[in-house]
C-alpha cells in the first residue's frame, strides 16, 4: 500500500532445480520485513494525487465538431486563467516525493535482508514493465485497426499521441527507480551535498538551455530534476521533517512560493506550471519544496482521517492498481472521445458543445462521472498484470550490470512510442525493449542461446538421430 507504484511481488520456495530467481526471493523477503514501514498519509496522498491526474486529464480532452470536421483537442491549452490553477493542478513533484519516501524504505529495507541493488532494480522493472507491455500491444493493435477500418489519419496519429504523452512519468520512473540503491547511498553519506550537487545540475541546465535557446538541452533535466524531487522524499522517509516545527515548515512552504512567484513573474519562467514540464526545470524543484512541506504539514490530518473513514483498504484497493489506473485512463478517455465523435455522426445523442462554453461546462459531471466508471471497468480487467506473481524460476544473480541494461532497455521501450508513437514498427521495436526489461537480457540471452542450439543441428547429429530412432525402431519389431 505504501507503494503506489509497488515492489514487484514474486513467489517464493524452491524450484527444485537450481535456485530461486534472487530478485523475487529479495522482493519477498521485502514483504516480510518488519522493517519495511508503512505511512498512510503517504499511501492516501498518492492515491489522491492520481484522482487529481485523471480529473485533470479528462478535463484536458476537447470534443466538438468544426467546419472541417471532427476535433479532438487539449480544451484547456491557451488559457490564460490555468496558469494559476496549475500552482495547485501540477502535483507530479508530490507524485516523485511520495515515491522517493516508498523506495527508500523498500530498498532499505530489502537490503537489510540481504538483497543487492541488482535484485532491488530487477525487482521495480518488472512491477512497472509489465502493465507496460500490455499497454503498447493493445493500443498498436486497436490503432491499426482503426487505420484499417478507414479513420482519417490524422485522427489516429492524434489519438496515439495524447495516448502516448503521460508516458513519461513512466519512462522517467524507471529512471529514476533503477538508479534508488545509488541515490540512497548518496544520501547516506553526504544527505546535503546531494541535493545541492543536483540543483547546481538543474540550474546550470537551465543557464544553457536559456543562454543558447536550444530547448533540448532542457531535457537533461527529466533525469536531474526529478532525482532531485525524490531525493526530497528520502529525506522525509529517513525523519529529517520530523523534527522540524510547524512554523518553521510554514516558513519553508511560504518562502518557496514566494521564490516561485519571483522567478516566474519577474524572471525567464512560464508561470503556467504544465509549461514548466516540458522540458522540468527548476520551478518544479522549488514548487516540490512547498508541496514537502505543506504535505509533513498535512501528515497527521490525513492519517487521522484514513483512520477515521476506515479507509485503509479502499486506498490499498487503488494503491496496488495505481500503475493500471495511470497507464489506461488516457487511452479510456480517448476512446470515449471517439465514441461520441461516432454517435454524433451518427446522428444519435445530443451535439457536441465548443470547449469552454457555458454548454461544455454544464456537461463535464457527466463526463468526469461517466469516465471515471470507465476507468474503473478497464483497470479491472488489466489490473490483473500489474498485480501478478511471478513464477519462480532457476537463475543466477542479476549482476550490476545486467540490471543497468535492462533498466535502459525499459526506458528506451518507453521512449520509442512516446516520441514516434504507437505504429505498428514502433510498437514491435517498444515491445522487444520492454521484454528485455521485464524478463532480464540474461534470460533473453540464455533463451536465444538455448533456442539457436536447438535449431543449429550439423549433419552428424542429424545421422547420429535417424541411427538412434533406426536402432530404437529395430529393437521394438524384435521384441
Amino acid at each position: 500500500m505504501t507503494d503506489v507504484l509497488a515492489p514487484a511481488t514474486g513467489a517464493e520456495g524452491p524450484t527444485g532445480v537450481g535456485r530461486v530467481d534472487p530478485a523475487a526471493r529479495a522482493a519477498a523477503s521485502a514483504r516480510r520485513s518488519p522493517t519495511a514501514q508503512r505511512d498512510s498519509s503517504v499511501d492516501a496522498i498518492r492515491v489522491v494525487l492520481l484522482v487529481v491526474v485523471f480529473a485533470l486529464h479528462a478535463m484536458m480532452v476537447g470534443v466538438s465538431v468544426g467546419p472541417d470536421g471532427p476535433v479532438l483537442e487539449n480544451a484547456l491549452e491557451g488559457q490564460g486563467w490555468f496558469a494559476a490553477v496549475s500552482w495547485v493542478v501540477q502535483i507530479m513533484p508530490l507524485f516523485f516525493i511520495a515515491g522517493g519516501f516508498s523506495s527508500f524504505l523498500h530498498w532499505r529495507s530489502m537490503r537489510a535482508r540481504g538483497a543487492s541493488g541488482a535484485d532491488y532494480v530487477r525487482a521495480r522493472l518488472e512491477r512497472l514493465v509489465r502493465p507496460a507491455v500490455v499497454l503498447v500491444a493493445v493500443v498498436a493493435a486497436a490503432l491499426v485497426a482503426l487505420s484499417l477500418a478507414g479513420l482519417a489519419p490524422e485522427l489516429v496519429a492524434t489519438a496515439g499521441f495524447r495516448i502516448g504523452q503521460p508516458l513519461w512519468f513512466l519512462g522517467v520512473y524507471i529512471a529514476t527507480s533503477a538508479l534508488v540503491p545509488v541515490m540512497v547511498r548518496a544520501h547516506e553519506r553526504a544527505r546535503v551535498l546531494t541535493p545541492l550537487a543536483l540543483l547546481a545540475g538543474v540550474v546550470a541546465v537551465d543557464v544553457l538551455r536559456l543562454s543558447t535557446g536550444l530547448e533540448g538541452i532542457g531535457f537533461l533535466n527529466l533525469l536531474l530534476v526529478w532525482l532531485l524531487v525524490q531525493q526530497l522524499g528520502f529525506h522525509l522517509a529517513d525523519g529529517s521533517l520530523d523534527r522540524l516545527s510547524p512554523a518553521a515548515l510554514w516558513s519553508i512552504a511560504a518562502g518557496a512560493l514566494a521564490l516561485l512567484a519571483v522567478i516566474t513573474l519577474a524572471g525567464p519562467y512560464s508561470a503556467d506550471m504544465y509549461e514548466n514540464l516540458n522540458p522540468p526545470n527548476v520551478c518544479l524543484v522549488v514548487l516540490g519544496v512547498a508541496q514537502l512541506a505543506l504535505f509533513q504539514l498535512a501528515r497527521p490530518h490525513i492519517r487521522a482521517w484514513v483512520e477515521r473513514a476506515d479507509a485503509s483498504r479502499l486506498v490499498s484497493a487503488v494503491g496496488e492498481r495505481a500503475m493500471t489506473v495511470y497507464l489506461w485512463h488516457m487511452p479510456v478517455l480517448v476512446g470515449l472521445a471517439g465514441a461520441l465523435l461516432v454517435a454524433n455522426a451518427a446522428g444519435f445523442g445530443a451535439a457536441l458543445p465548443e470547449p469552454m462554453t457555458a454548454a461544455w461546462w454544464t456537461t463535464r459531471p457527466l463526463w468526469l462521472g461517466v469516465a471515471g466508471v470507465a476507468v474503473a471497468g478497464v483497470t479491472i480487467v488489466f489490473a490483473r498484470f500489474e498485480r501478478a506473481r511471478r513464477a519462480p524460476r532457476a537463475s543466477a544473480a542479476p549482476t550490476g550490470r545486467a540490471a543497468a541494461f535492462d533498466a535502459v532497455c525499459g526506458v528506451a521501450g518507453v521512449a520509442v512510442v512516446l516520441v514516434t508513437g504507437f505504429g505498428p514498427v514502433q510498437a514491435v521495436i517498444s515491445l522487444a525493449l520492454l521484454t528485455v526489461a521485464l524478463r532480464g537480457s540474461a534470460t533473453v540471452r540464455a533463451s536465444l542461446a538455448r533456442a539457436y542450439a536447438e535449431t543449429v543441428v550439423t549433419p552428424a547429429q542429424r545421422r547420429s538421430r535417424r541411427n538412434g530412432i533406426a536402432m530404437a525402431s529395430q529393437a521394438a519389431n524384435a521384441a
